[in-house]
């Protein structure tokens, strides 16, 4: 096998994922082929976080066997660590591998013979039994080249009942202080922006004997580095600390944007999801976060169709969201996870009642996120010049469309003219 060709399917980390395992195919000698139709061998990096996310990666597996029969076909990530026999079963399937044997992918595949391959060769173990942190910056993020996404914390401790992660992630554990810092000296000699990413970023550095927290690194990175701006992508809601949120917005090399996943505005089903907070918690977050930082694009997750969510919770949540001044919102419906206790939980909200909620907020997120880009209008704002040729992305995360085309990867001040379709517009002037 020459020419290996990585998919990525689902978060940030995954993306990370992916990144590392090229670097080390290309390492054992090993060339990336820029098609997949192309490529010795293909490795499909998947996600399990809903049924529509394995739909996916099925998909590709069938597609990949039409458009390149010869290529072989490793499967690993989040959906190979929780169901290895099913990817295993599915023609062309050469290897599954799972995140517990991920750092192992390189040798697998250039030791193995290249003759009479074994189908279904499946490699999973202990996941909370791995300690190992497989990570390597994505040059990459959201396709414009000019913003890394660098992974420093991986698993997560909490046992949401909707969700399959900690199963197929293990324990929370944190690159070493260190190392970041030297990846971030690195980067930010060719980046201006870098995006500090995890599956539970907040949890970064709180493993036994731990001394330092999220908000010690960020400002260690600061002294230590030359990073022209910082950005924390999703960090649960009580991890956002009066420190972090403080020193979030005494730095202006640190965006002005918090994002806590929320889920529920529904006490009851808070409970029911084994969140950590209340309503009431989660409100004191945000506000604080507005009062410090005015500015800031303030976002969430929030999920529809829970098990037993009823008009009044939803009501609840949708009042709750309304509340407060979020700019955008991610709403996810509600999918069923083998091995999670919501799977099994009793009555179920039917898929037409999850789509018109999801709907709801969607509407509710847009109308929000308008009035935000139309307060941006006449202010100056920070942005980083993207990849994407004509546009910049504000350090309060909007979109803008540049009057006249600038050199990618720059920090600039942009006079706001107007608002677009989904983002703002910059003047002419």
């Amino acid at each position: 096998m020459g020419t290996f060709f990585v998919q990525n399917f689902g978060c940030r980390a995954t993306q990370a994922d992916g990144a590392a395992l090229e670097s080390m195919l290309a390492a054992k000698g090993m060339q990336s082929s820029g098609q997949r139709a192309a490529a010795d061998l293909v490795v499909l990096n998947s996600c399990t976080v809903t049924s529509s996310a394995d739909d996916d990666v099925r998909q590709v597996i069938r597609r990949v066997r039409r458009e390149n029969p010869e290529a072989r076909i490793l499967v690993t990530g989040c959906y190979a660590q929780r169901a290895p026999e099913e990817l295993a079963a599915m023609a062309g399937v050469e290897w599954v591998v799972g995140n517990s044997h991920k750092t192992r992918i390189a040798d697998l595949v250039t030791l193995a013979p290249l003759a009479a391959p074994y189908h279904g060769n499946i490699h999973v173990g202990d996941i909370f039994a791995e300690r190992e942190l497989l990570t390597a910056p994505v040059e990459d993020a959201s396709g414009d080249r000019t913003r890394p996404n660098l992974k420093i914390q991986d698993g997560c401790n909490n046992r949401c009942s909707f969700c399959i992660i900690p199963f197929v992630r293990g324990r929370s554990r944190s690159l070493p202080a260190d190392r970041v810092v030297e990846q971030v000296k690195s980067l930010s000699a060719r980046y201006r922006e870098i995006v500090l990413s995890g599956i539970n970023l907040g949890r970064w550095g709180r493993e036994p004997g731990g001394a330092m927290r999220l908000a010690g690194l960020v400002r260690r990175l600061l002294e230590e580095t030359g990073v022209e701006r910082l950005r924390l992508s999703s960090v649960e809601p009580m991890d956002f600390s009066d420190e972090l949120l403080e020193l979030m917005a005494s730095s202006p090399r640190i965006a002005k944007h918090v994002h806590a996943p929320l889920q529920s505005g529904s006490d009851r089903i808070l409970r029911q999801m084994h969140r950590k907070y209340r309503p009431r918690h989660y409100a004191d977050r945000v506000e604080k976060a507005r009062a410090l930082m005015p500015l800031a694009a303030i976002g969430a997750d929030a999920m529809v169709g829970f098990p037993g969510e009823t008009e009044t919770d939803f009501d609840q949540t949708r009042s709750f969201i309304e509340s407060l001044p979020f700019t955008y919102l991610h709403v996810f419906t509600y999918s069923e996870r083998p091995g999670t206790p919501a799977a099994m939980a009793l009555g179920p909200v039917p898929m037409a009642v999850r789509r018109e909620r999801n709907q709801v907020l969607r509407e509710l997120a847009a109308a929000k996120n308008r009035a935000f880009r139309e307060s941006m209008v006449g202010r100056t704002l920070s942005a980083v010049t993207l990849h994407e040729c004509g546009h910049a992305l504000t350090d309060n995360y909007l979109k803008v469309q540049l009057a006249a085309p600038r050199e990618a990867n720059r920090i600039v001040e942009l006079q706001i003219r107007g608002t677009t379709a989904d983002g703002l517009s910059e003047s002419a002037d």
